[in-house]
């Protein structure tokens, strides 16, 4: 019999009482879904940080990570749009409601009302555990931390002042992040139409198989009628062209992802703004998960604020997201929230794996910095519109950091590197649990 590297028993408890916390009823429906999460999870510390928010946030609220950084909130700090799970494979690329590439952050699924220290911090340790990953010293772990709060200060001050704030577009970014762009660029949505349906009849359908799942016609019929609340919730201008909203056909996907498994979902295949085949747009339609943050942020008015998480994840996103997905919208499907939004050929991922040189790793971490800045200004009552932050987010982010500036980086490499070994240590103790079937469920 195999026995755990780590005799720390009490903190393997505490992570399998937060993972019933979090994903138990999720797990008991499709455990098969979470075996594949879960294997992608021990694959490494980092891709154990990604699947793990609710374990952080578990820790923000505990010793010894409890306070940190509450120097720099306040009543107004404390509370504005976060992502709720940033992390620095949580950047890539979209093509705006302009029509425009932009490299930004993504995936809002996590996305609430808390502490913009939470997502800082997140973003420092995962900073952390990439430098790790790839052998870096200490102190250049340090050197990227500092870049991220440099960047993000400056970008902050930015916005404050209204000078060029400008969005990272393929006019305005330099290397990696370029090339993700000129790499999104490339990509088509003929491409895409080919590799998940097929033309028959002179008309396109879902191919079934990798992953899409024929449905039987009362689910269809269920998934056609939440379809047509979803039209309620689109901006004006995605209305335009009612024929361009037609179903073609539909189909069922099992999330597998690290942050989906377990959660239902479903692509429908739309006639697109023309009678051409190659202008048909995939969307899909995704049951809304309950954020990690929101269990530790107790003001009913915030959860009040939602009418289920494919509305909040919506609204989070609109707030959080200049220029968001045209697609973007919520609907109900068997009682239960659902997120819809486009299946774009344009989303690419920004991608750590070739990069080592240290220029390019402070060149990307500073975009990050300047990305995640950005988001937290857009989200305030000049551009939200939502009673739920009535103030200046960059204005009050702004003033918190002025006050102690050396001590706002000072606080992001303590934790970066803390909460990194942290990481570390959970992903072994992860491991050996799930080796020795100590995993409940599975």
């Amino acid at each position: 019999m195999s026995h755990p590297l780590h005799a720390d028993t009490d903190r393997a408890e505490a992570i399998l009482g937060v993972f019933d916390s979090a994903f138990g009823e999720l797990l008991a429906k499709d455990p098969a879904a979470f075996r594949v999460k879960f294997r992608k999870m021990a694959a490494s510390a980092f891709a154990f940080y990604r699947g793990t928010a609710a374990l952080y946030y578990a820790d923000l609220t505990s010793d010894p990570f409890q306070g940190h950084g509450a120097g720099f909130l306040d009543e107004r700090t404390s509370r504005v749009w976060i992502h709720g799970d940033l992390h620095a494979e949580n950047f890539g690329t979209y093509l705006n409601a302009e029509g425009r590439l932009v490299f930004n952050v993504n995936d809002f699924d996590e996305a609430y009302v808390g502490a913009f220290t939470w997502d800082v911090q997140r973003l420092a340790a995962s900073l952390a555990l990439i430098g790790y990953a790839k052998a870096l010293s200490d102190e250049t772990i340090t050197e990227l931390v500092t870049a991220f709060a440099a960047a993000y200060r400056e970008r902050i001050g930015a916005h404050v002042s209204a000078r060029d704030a400008a969005p990272f577009t393929l006019d305005t970014a330099t290397g990696p992040v370029l090339e993700t762009l000129r790499e999104a660029r490339l990509q088509t949505r003929v491409a895409l139409l080919d590799a998940e349906t097929v033309v028959e009849g002179y008309d396109r359908r879902f191919r079934l198989g990798g992953g899409a799942i024929e449905l039987d016609e009362p689910t269809k019929a269920e998934v056609l009628a939440a379809f047509e609340a979803y039209l309620a919730t689109l901006p004006p201008a995605s209305r335009t062209r009612p024929e361009s909203l037609r179903v073609k056909d539909v189909v069922g996907r099992r999330g597998i992802g690290i942050g989906s498994a377990g959660l239902p979902s479903y692509n429908l295949l739309l006639e697109g703004h023309t009678d051409a085949l190659e202008n048909d747009v995939i969307i899909y339609m995704k049951q809304g998960q309950t954020p990690a943050v929101s269990r530790h942020v107790t003001d009913p008015a915030i959860a009040g604020y939602f009418e289920h998480e494919g509305h909040r994840t919506v609204i989070s996103q609109r707030a959080l997201q200049a220029h968001s997905d045209p697609w973007l919208g919520h609907t109900t499907l068997y009682g239960r929230g659902q997120l819809v939004a486009e299946v774009s050929p344009y989303a690419t991922d920004l991608d750590w794996t070739d990069l080592n040189e240290l220029s390019d790793l402070l060149a990307v971490t500073e975009y990050l910095g300047r990305a995640t800045a950005t988001m937290h200004a857009a989200a305030d009552e000049s551009s939200s519109g939502h009673s739920l932050v009535p103030f200046s987010t960059e204005h009050a982010i702004d003033a918190a950091i002025a006050r102690d500036e050396a001590g706002f980086t000072r606080m992001l490499v303590d934790f970066a590197h803390a909460y990194g070994a942290r990481a570390r240590a959970d992903h072994q103790l992860f491991v050996d649990l799930y080796r020795n079937g100590r995993i409940p469920g599975l």
